[in-house]
């Protein structure tokens, strides 16, 4: 494998990630206010432009990724990203603070992240999403974007004055229809610069397109929803910060899987590896998270190193395979017979106990 990386290999990169994350910001900002000028309630803006557009990165990328016949990347990028926002976002968010969320919407959300992400599973089992799956996917975002609008309604005073002090409306009406047209464009240039990159990356380290969507590129694409729900969770803003992980999960697959599928002749390729295991992981980090929610919908600072050590142990897992290391199935046998069966007695327990005080119905923001 080659230790040298070009120097015009992690400019590339480096760049196009900024473009991303700069289009993004300027994305959301303006749809935002725009929104808010014309009337639109700052909770539904948080719930549906902002999600579309924290969610824009991923889109980018993965659809650059796809025409350029690279659809590992693409589908890595996306199962990298879910993986990312619930074990890494999540779990850092509740060490900066810790979560207590009462949001109804939220409760309702997990079992919906968690049926998505079946059903992408599902239709990616084959090893292809059609054309037709995609075009199903992306009926799905419309069907919960509107669900997302009428549920709003019914929110609580405080959470509505959550959204309103992050996505009120300000600015004029041109100012913002600029930062719009201008983040699309920086997204644009920022995919094709980043997938660029990634692949020179992926051919400098000896590693597959599949691995560096899934670590590398996963961690670019998912930066707004990283500085999103970190600074929600310092403020205080316990739904903004755990609502936007959960949605964008949702988004990421009806959207993003779905407009890409649905964008590429012959539908979008899905590598073996993805379906056995990293998928599979997809799923299982959705159930985990369940436990967490129905018990009062808290998120304690021990859960949330709990979730980062594991994102720690996936990555590390997905590096010594592809280097083909020799503590590979020592790693494997520690995680399969102790780790995870250990996790999996705690959040029962946790979970019976917290059903046995009463229920998620006794739950109290804090």
């Amino acid at each position: 494998m080659s230790a040298t990386i070009p120097p015009m290999t992690l400019v590339l990169f480096v760049a196009g990630l900024v473009l991303l994350v700069a289009g993004a910001e300027a994305l959301v900002k303006g749809a935002a206010r725009l929104a808010g000028t014309f009337g639109i309630p700052p909770v539904i803006i948080g719930l549906t432009v902002v999600a579309f557009g924290t969610s824009a990165p991923e889109l980018a990328v993965s659809l650059e990724a796809a025409f350029d016949g690279q659809g590992s990347l693409a589908v890595g990028n996306v199962v990298g990203s879910n993986i990312l926002n619930v074990l890494l976002v999540l779990g850092a968010s509740a060490l900066v603070a810790p979560l207590v969320v009462a949001s109804q919407l939220v409760r309702l959300d997990v079992p919906l992240m968690i049926g998505v992400s079946a059903a992408a599973w599902a239709l990616a089992a084959n090893g292809t999403v059609s054309r037709g799956e995609g075009v199903l996917l992306f009926a799905g975002a419309i069907a919960y974007t509107l669900f997302q609008v009428r549920e709003s309604r019914r929110e609580p005073p405080e959470i509505a004055e959550e959204y309103a002090r992050e996505y009120g409306g300000r600015g004029s009406v041109a100012v913002n229809a600029a930062l719009v047209v201008g983040g699309l464009v920086l997204l644009v240039l920022g995919s094709r610069w980043l997938v660029a990159g990634a692949l020179a990356l992926a051919r400098a380290l000896g590693v597959s397109e599949l691995v560096i969507g899934l670590t590398i590129v996963a961690v670019g694409t998912s930066l707004p929803e990283i500085a999103t729900s970190l600074m929600a969770a310092w403020r205080g803003e316990r739904d903004i910060a755990v609502g936007n992980v959960v949605g964008s999960n949702i988004f990421n697959l009806l959207v993003v899987m779905g407009l890409t599928a649905a964008s590429v002749p012959g539908g979008l390729a899905v590598a073996d590896a993805v379906v056995r295991f990293d998928a599979a992981v997809m799923v299982a980090v959705a159930v985990a998270a369940l436990p967490i929610f129905v018990t009062g919908g808290r998120i304690a600072r021990w859960e949330g190193a709990l979730f980062l050590g594991y994102y720690v142990a996936y990555v590390t897992y997905l590096v010594l395979d592809a280097n083909g290391h020799d503590a590979l199935p020592a790693f494997s046998f520690v995680m399969e017979s102790f780790v995870i069966p250990l996790t999996v007695v705690t959040l029962i327990v946790v979970f019976w106990r917290s059903r046995g005080l009463g229920g998620p119905g006794d739950a109290r923001v804090g």
